[in-house]
């Protein structure tokens, strides 16, 4: 089916907020002992805050009765961040450009808390271009389970696989495929030569890079 609908992640593919979530990261848990590395942060990049937290309390074995309160510091430390020192990403206002000029349909789907979106949306001034947002934030499952891109998709009356999806993360490709769409992964450049990159359809190293040529490989044109 020809694509008509372009959906997109927002951490660490629209603004650079992957380093302030880290920090926010490392903070929080330092208030309990711990300290975070940036290789145990970066393997669990895509979920949600929720299963985040989750997960890294289990592994410290930190008293469960803090997680909500602490699920709730690290969205209030990262929106803080983003809104001091956020720093929208290399091409962003280039490929929103690009599909509303092929009068695409335009979405985001995030694992990230409305907040964030709208946080994320006025800084970049991106408001203009979207048709529909969705956040994962509420959802059953997050990331790498697809329903987060299965509900943009039918906010934007768009058939699945009608949509290409822009993603940095392993979690939120896994999450695109599963929902039959096409991805285009713009890793982080340390993470550029990741072998797991070979399960999306395109690989970039900046939204600014993507062009007609890429554009008819992934259309299959």
């Amino acid at each position: 089916m020809e694509l008509n609908t372009v959906i997109f992640d927002i951490d660490g593919l629209l603004i650079d907020s992957e380093p302030l979530w880290n920090e926010a990261a490392t903070e929080l848990f330092q208030q309990y002992g711990v300290n975070m590395t940036e290789e145990q942060y970066k393997s669990t990049t895509g979920l949600r805050t929720k299963e985040f937290v989750q997960w890294w309390f289990h592994y410290f074995n930190i008293g469960e009765s803090e997680m909500k309160r602490a699920e709730q510091k690290i969205v209030e430390l990262v929106l803080h961040k983003i809104e001091k020192k956020g720093k929208i990403m290399p091409g962003v206002d280039y490929i929103f450009d690009f599909f509303q000029r092929k009068s695409f349909k335009i979405g985001l789907a995030t694992s990230s808390p409305p907040s964030l979106i709208d946080l994320v949306v006025n800084i970049a001034g991106i408001g203009k271009y979207l048709h529909a947002t969705a956040s994962a934030e509420d959802l059953a499952y997050g990331k790498p389970h697809p329903q987060v891109y299965l509900n943009c998709a039918e906010l934007l009356g768009s058939k699945p696989t009608s949509c290409i999806c822009f993603e940095d993360s392993f979690n939120g490709l896994i999450a695109a495929k599963a929902a039959r769409m096409k991805c285009v992964i713009v890793p982080h450049v340390s993470q550029l030569k990741d072998e797991r990159w070979g399960a999306a359809d395109l690989k970039l190293s900046s939204l600014q890079n993507f062009g007609e040529l890429h554009f008819d490989l992934v259309n299959g044109l």
